[in-house]
Order: C-alpha cells, then structure tokens, then sequence
C-alpha cells in the first residue's frame, strides 16, 4: 500500500480499535504500524488483535509493522484508609514499607529498592509529577519527606524517582512472560519500558534470541544521560516525551527529542516521537492548532515515526486522529523548507562500502531524473542505511523475507515489496522494475537506481549500484548479466 510520505504513523490498538474493520479501517487511513500495549488486556486480546493484523496484511497484500510495548515495573503507592487524603506544601510525609493502610502522615511503598536508592534531597513524584516530595532523612525501609506542591494523594497513584538510577530491571516478571508470548505470537518490534541503562537492553536482546528487534523507550533522565551506550545497544528509539516531562523540567524535553532524534538518523535507526501528539482527538473531531504544531515539529526534525496512543486505542474519533497525521506529514513534506532542513542536517560519518553506495544512490538519484531507489536486503541494514540520507525521491525495499518487510514499516521513507529469492543480479534489475512500474513509481522508459549485494541473500554485502530503465526489453538489451 503506497504512501504519500516518508514519516510513518504508529497507531495504538484498544477498545476504539479493535474489530477487523476498525483496524483495516486505521490501515487504510495510514496507520503504517500497530502498537499492542502489554499495559491493557489478557494474552487473548492481544493474540486476536495480532491475528486480525496479520489477516489484514493477506488481505491487502501489505506488510504491516507490529509493536508490542511492554509494560515495565510499576512503582505505585499503597491505599489509604479514606480512599484519599489532600497533602499540604510544608507538611512532613513519610512512605515506608509498612502494609497498614495510609493516613494523612504516611503511606506503605512497597518497593525497598527505591529506599535503597533515595538519599536525602532526593525528589519523590507521586500522580504523574502533580505531587512533589523532597527527602529530608531516608533509610532501608522508609523515607521522611516534606510536602514540597501539594495536592491529592489516592489508592495505588504512581510513584517516579527522577534523580537517581534505580536498582531495578526493566523487565518484571510481567514482562518476561509478556515478552516470551508476544515473541511466539511474531511480533516485529518490542518496546522497552523503564530503560535506564544499556544492560536493560541487553537483558531484554538474550531473552528475544532475534525473534524481534529491540525498541528501547527514553522516558528516564538516566536514559537520556547514557543515551549514546542505549543507542548502540538498541535497533531503535521511541521518545517517550510523556513520562519524559514528569521526570524532567518540561522546557527541557523539546531540545531533548531533537537531539536524540538526530543520533538516531546518524546511526541510522528509527525514532518514534510520542505522547499527546493528538490528545484533543480523544473527544474532539479537530485536534487544536498547537497540536497540529507538535507534529509538524516532529517531523521537521526527522523522526521516522510519529504516535498515536489514546487517540487511536480509546478515542471518539480514531480514523480521524490517523487522517490527520497523515494530511499534516504530506503538507509538510511538500514544504521547500522541509528539504533544505533533511539537507542540512545530513551530517554522516562514513566508513563502508554499503554507506558510499546508498550516498551515491542519492547523488546520483538527486542529480538526474531518477524516480526511485530500489534496494535488495536481507537484514534491513541497506535500507535504513538509506534512509538515513533523506532521498528527494522514493525508496523501495526489496526482500524476500517478510519478517524484515515488517521491521521496516518502521523506517522512514522505506516502502517494502516482497520478491522472491534472488540469485542472478538482472534478475534483481527486473524485479525492480516491475516492482517500481506496479507500485506506480515509474513508466516504462524511466529509470530507478538499484543498490545490492554479489553473492545475494547474504546479509551485509552491499557492493553494487546501478542505474536501469523500467523497461525490460531494455534491460535484457543492455545488461549482459
């Protein structure tokens, strides 16, 4: 299914969008992608939700990308006796690991690792950062605090801790069953929650053994402080900009995504921008003016993803929430400025043959009236690698394995066409043009350029590049191959 854009659209599933025809629905409007959340729902819905995309995907002929996001620990307080009870700034308020319910003093929190962690002067969150508590004296199984902004304090409200790096996992044992269902389910993608540190991903890489790739959320300030080792570890980044700005100052986040968003395009690994980007969508049919700013903002910058999550999973108006971003993404693209901003910031260090073909790919493709790059992989690498130089013109994936088709939906400005095994280089160059003529990318007597590898089917040999027209009697006349 051809789109107009480059950036793609993550859609989360919920109760909106459920049924088969809400999700082809959310497909057909643009949704390239689909996040199951491991937050909501029992093995069975997800199971049914991932059978529908996948029957969806025959249906159209299409490969779909599928995300399953998984939960992460969940550092929550107790319940309290009233149901609640109204913190006042100044008040002292102590949280220990006693399980009697809570009063207007004090509060089980039943987590000794964040008081292993907590030193005096740390800061306490509690109700998404609407509460602020400062650590006057700590211990193994308490913590004194003094009510620094007040409010209503309730049964199981979530707890962060911005200022220090938690003895914690990524992973509970939620997760790990999560992790171990959805990797036998087939998912593509599998988005880590709570990632402080590259170990966490590391962690969460043995217990996938390759049968997803590896997406870790930056919603910790450690994460952002050991981004680069996170990165390196990583297949790709989703910025978490919600939990993000609950740890952070907010007026830190927006320089905080654009720079991680332009590591990511360096290393040439997608980066989903997410949280809120339509959040009015939930109750209205119009998203407000300042949204419709975040997500332009977010696609200025080079993300190759934007996301939706209430809006798609439990809104009033889930198909328009999708049309939205996808009008947004092709005005903006067809924006001069948007050009001479992905030119602009292409600054990458090359050092491999297959980085001086896709450069050259782009070069060529750029300077003469090309109309596509078509480029055969295996492991995907070529067409991120390709991605990542922001052609003005269509990039077409070509593969024969439809796990790597998927992975790609991902992937700025890669559209995936599934070929059968290879093993001659013209039969790539036909391939190609067939593909580019069926897609609607070029006539017959246009040309495309095809980057690949010699021997084929081996990952990581990218070595040729050529320049081919779309007509076969053409191809077989001028390509003794």
């Amino acid at each position: 299914m051809r789109r107009f854009r480059n950036v793609k659209i993550v859609a989360t599933l919920g109760p909106a969008s459920e049924t088969y025809d809400s999700i082809r629905a959310l497909h057909e409007a643009g949704a390239d992608v689909f996040r199951l959340n491991m937050s909501h729902g029992d093995h069975d819905s997800i199971r049914e939700k991932h059978r529908i995309i996948r029957q969806i995907e025959t249906d159209l002929d299409s490969p779909i990308c599928i995300l399953a996001d998984l939960q992460g620990p969940k550092l929550r307080v107790g319940s309290f006796a009233n149901g609640e009870e109204e913190l006042v700034p100044g008040a002292a308020f102590r949280m220990d690991l006693d399980t009697a319910e809570g009063t207007i003093d004090r509060v089980c929190l039943p987590h000794p690792e964040i008081f292993a962690a907590l030193k005096p002067g740390s800061s306490l969150l509690v109700n998404d950062g609407k509460i602020r508590l400062k650590v006057t004296e700590c211990g193994a199984d308490f913590a004194e605090t003094q009510v620094v902004i007040g409010g209503a304090i309730s049964n199981r409200k979530g707890v962060n801790v911005p200022d220090v790096v938690l003895p914690l996992a990524a992973l509970s044992d939620k997760d790990r069953a999560d992790l171990e269902f959805v990797c036998q389910l087939g998912v593509d993608w599998l988005a880590l929650s709570f990632v402080q540190r590259a170990k966490d991903v590391d962690e969460a890489r043995a217990l996938c053994k390759g049968r997803a790739a590896i997406l870790s959320k930056i919603e910790k300030p450690s994460a952002v402080e050991w981004f680069d080792n996170i990165l390196a570890a990583s297949d790709g980044i989703m910025v978490a900009r919600g939990d993000l700005g609950v740890e952070l100052p907010v007026q830190n986040v927006p320089p905080i995504q654009k720079r991680l968003v332009r590591k990511c395009r360096a290393a040439a690994k997608p980066v989903i921008v997410a949280t809120q980007m339509l959040e009015s969508m939930v109750e209205s049919p119009m998203p407000t003016r300042a949204e419709v700013s975040d997500v332009a903002a977010a696609i200025y910058e080079g993300a190759d993803a934007i996301m939706l999550s209430a809006e798609s999973a439990a809104g009033d108006y889930p198909v328009e929430a999708v049309t939205t971003m996808d009008n947004v993404a092709r005005e903006v693209e067809s924006d001069p400025t948007y050009t001479e901003i992905m030119e602009a910031s292409r600054k990458i260090k090359r050092t491999s043959i297959a980085d001086g073909i896709v450069a050259a790919a782009r070069e060529i493709a750029e300077a003469t009236d090309i109309k596509a790059i078509c480029c055969f992989t295996q492991s995907g690498t070529t067409a991120l690698l390709t991605a990542r130089e922001r052609p003005r013109v269509p990039i077409m994936a070509l593969t024969n394995l439809r796990g790597t088709a998927r992975r790609l939906a991902l992937s700025w400005g890669v559209n995936c066409v599934m070929c059968g095994e290879l093993e001659r280089f013209k039969l790539a160059v036909i391939n190609a043009a067939r593909a580019a003529r069926a897609q609607g990318y070029a006539e017959p007597l246009d040309q495309i350029v095809i980057t690949a590898g010699v021997p084929f089917n081996v990952p990581g040999t990218t070595n040729i590049l050529r320049i081919a027209p779309c007509q076969e009697s053409l191809i077989y006349s001028t390509d003794p191959g």
